[in-house]
Order: C-alpha cells, then sequence, then structure tokens
C-alpha cells in the first residue's frame, strides 16, 4: 500500500478512537469520576510526550543528518515555530476550556458549546499533521521498512489518547443540555481535523519533502504545547495529584514501548 493509503488508514483509525471516546456520552450520565478523568488526561500527556520526542524529533534529526545538515537545527527551530503556532491559534481562536470555564481567544458571542468543540479541535491539527508526516516519511524512504512500522506505532499512540479527549468534547456537552446522541456526534467530529491535516500532509509530500525535518519538529512542538498548555495543568486540577503524574508516566512508557516494538 502507498502512503495515501497508509495515511487514510491510520488517521482514520485516530477519528475512529475519537468516536469511541465520545461514546462515552451514552453510559455517563453527567461525567466520568474526577480520578478516572485525571487518568484519562495524564495517560493521553504522557503518549503525546513520547509521541513527540519518539515518533517526530528524532526521525526529524536522523533526517536532517542523512540530508547533510546539522541534526539539531531544523529540529529545534522546526519545534519553536509549533510552538508559536498554537500560542497563536489560541489567542485568535475563541475557545472554551470545560474544566476551568475559561475562555480563551478573541472576544465573541459564540455560544458555549462551540467554543468547548473549538478547544479541542485545534488541538487536533498537529496530531494529524503528525500521523501524516510519518506516512510521507516513509514513503520518501522506501528502502526503510522501519519508518512505517514507526508510523503505526505513532498512529496507534496518537488513537489511544484520542479516546479520552472524545469524551472530554461530549461529556461537558451532555452537561451543557445537549442531546446525547448530539453529543456524541459533535465529539465525534471534533477529531475530523486528524485525518484531513493528515492526509492534506501526503498529498503536499513532493513539495515538503525538502522541509520534512522541520515539519516533524513543528508537529512535536504544537502537540507538546497542547500538553503543556492543556492536558498536564488539567490532570492536576485536584487534589489527587499523584495519580495525574503516575498517569503521565506510564503513557510515556506505554508509547515508547510501542515505538521500539514496532518501529
Amino acid at each position: 500500500m502507498n502512503a495515501f493509503v497508509w495515511t487514510v488508514l491510520g488517521t482514520g483509525f485516530i477519528f475512529l478512537m475519537t468516536c469511541l471516546g465520545a461514546s462515552i456520552v451514552f453510559f455517563f450520565r453527567k461525567k466520568i469520576n474526577k480520578n478516572i478523568q485525571t487518568m484519562f488526561l495524564g495517560f493521553a500527556a504522557g503518549i503525546m510526550i513520547a509521541a513527540a520526542v519518539f515518533g517526530l524529533l528524532v526521525p526529524a534529526i536522523e533526517q536532517s543528518e542523512a540530508n547533510g545538515f546539522i541534526g539539531w537545527v531544523p529540529a529545534a527551530i522546526g519545534f519553536v515555530l509549533g510552538i508559536l503556532f498554537l500560542l497563536v491559534i489560541d489567542k485568535l481562536i475563541p475557545h472554551l476550556h470545560p474544566e476551568t470555564n475559561t475562555q480563551e481567544g478573541l472576544s465573541t458571542s459564540m455560544k458555549r458549546t462551540t467554543l468547548l468543540v473549538s478547544a479541542v479541535t485545534i488541538h487536533n491539527i498537529p496530531e494529524g499533521m503528525a500521523v501524516g508526516l510519518s506516512f510521507a516519511l516513509a514513503a520518501q524512504n522506501p528502502g526503510d521498512g522501519m519508518l512505517y512500522s514507526a508510523a503505526m506505532a505513532l498512529a496507534l499512540g496518537i488513537g489511544i489518547q484520542n479516546f479520552p479527549e472524545g469524551a472530554a468534547v461530549s461529556l461537558p456537552l451532555k452537561r451543557e443540555g445537549i442531546k446525547t446522541s448530539k453529543a456524541f456526534l459533535i465529539g465525534c467530529l471534533s477529531g475530523i481535523t486528524e485525518p484531513l491535516f493528515g492526509i492534506l500532509m501526503v498529498l503536499l509530500a513532493g513539495f515538503i519533502a525538502p522541509i520534512m525535518p522541520w515539519l516533524l519538529a513543528f508537529s512535536a512542538g504544537a502537540m507538546m504545547y497542547v500538553v503543556v498548555e492543556e492536558l498536564i495543568p488539567e490532570a492536576h486540577l485536584g487534589e489527587h495529584s499523584h495519580i495525574g503524574t503516575l498517569s503521565v508516566m506510564a503513557g510515556f512508557v506505554v508509547m515508547m514501548i510501542l515505538d521500539v516494538a514496532l518501529g
């Protein structure tokens, strides 16, 4: 199979996991137990940290060195640009964080439900980019079969952490008074940016090949921004901070094992 098909399958999987997470709304009346939610958020954070390092930054450095450049330069600059990109997005696009009830972005009269969805949707962009870029990199290096395995590991890891993200959208919507079925549908569609941006990266692969290391690092920086800005703080809002901390570590270890075992 070519990179396009792999990317459709990979991003389709992570989108499906978002939908499965959103389906939690059918089984919980209002919200998940706080400790369970903390575990979900921490585990997702750990997976994204490991995915950013092993699945994106390391390949960015290796690809850059293979092209005859200093490995850390595109990795560092691309990483910073990814952070700045989401920082600007956060400042411009109105969105609402359900756990803290804090609105960010430009002032708007949009409904709370729209703002809740925006918070997750815009942060799914780097995840879709990451999967698409990983499969595009594998396609550009057909002699290295390990790259496809690494891309699959990345898609698997991001898919796992998308489960709590889907729930993080649908459950607050239900608490806002939205019908269960509609809350599920909106939560599911909040992940649609992932396959869209993943497929876009593959379609542009021929044009972006020279800057692939930069884009891989860019995705890593954007993902790390989400982790530090959103997931880790929300995982430590309660009193049981050890649960969140240990969950982060567990997620990191799981993603590291997936990357090494499959890559």
